[in-house]
């Protein structure tokens, strides 16, 4: 059975970017119930029992229609949040001449160059969904996701993610996205960001 992870952080340790309030709400309600009926549908279907929910959404085609929705977008919903919550800190830093710096600026010419085309690609993202950092053969590259589908399930490697349902922000910032991903930037776990690099490279 998939249970909630604990925070790497307090609820407030985020401020003034993030409040308290929200991570509550988002943590608590809106993961947990993910995770509740994902739950749900692996206890009616025997042939997903020990899977691990990375394993459910790498080919989700394979998935029996009847439950494919339900496993991709509460599948998802587990898997991108836990990952979400790890992608960010209250110690950010960026270190231009980390392994990720190095290749954030040989990919994308600068930091500031990649933090304005993820940042378009956040805005420009219709609706409920998320924006990604992600690893593809070697290569680097900003995708949007709808809803809770997750880079996995297009046998890409998260990174670095940004949460853009309404629920991830509404409390702060109400209808101001942008307001909202401009102070995210000064949450964003670098360190985690490196690691899922290194180990994306590693594996090719």
């Amino acid at each position: 059975m998939f249970t909630l992870p604990k925070l790497p952080y307090a609820y407030d340790a985020l401020e003034p970017y993030i409040d308290a309030e929200t991570m509550h709400i988002h943590h608590d309600k809106h993961h947990q119930a993910y995770i509740d009926k994902l739950n749900a549908v692996v206890e009616q279907t025997p042939s997903l029992t020990g899977k691990t929910v990375e394993q459910l959404l790498v080919h989700p085609q394979k998935l029996d229609t009847a439950i494919r929705s339900t496993v991709v977008n509460h599948g998802g919903g587990h898997s991108n949040h836990s990952f979400f919550w790890n992608c960010m800190t209250p110690n950010s830093f960026f270190d231009q001449s980390s392994v990720i710096g190095q290749a954030v600026t040989a990919r994308f010419g600068s930091i500031d160059a990649f933090k304005e085309q993820f940042t378009s690609a956040a805005l420009a993202r219709f609706g409920s969904g998320w924006v990604w950092l992600v690893a593809s053969h070697n290569q680097l590259e900003i995708i949007g996701t709808p809803n809770q589908d997750s880079p996995i399930s297009l046998g890409k490697q998260p990174l670095l993610g940004l949460d853009v349902w309404e629920h991830a922000y509404y409390l702060k910032y109400q209808n101001k996205r942008a307001e909202y991903i401009a102070a995210w930037w000064n949450t964003v776990n670098w360190e985690w960001v490196e690691t899922q690099y290194t180990r994306a490279v590693s594996q090719k």
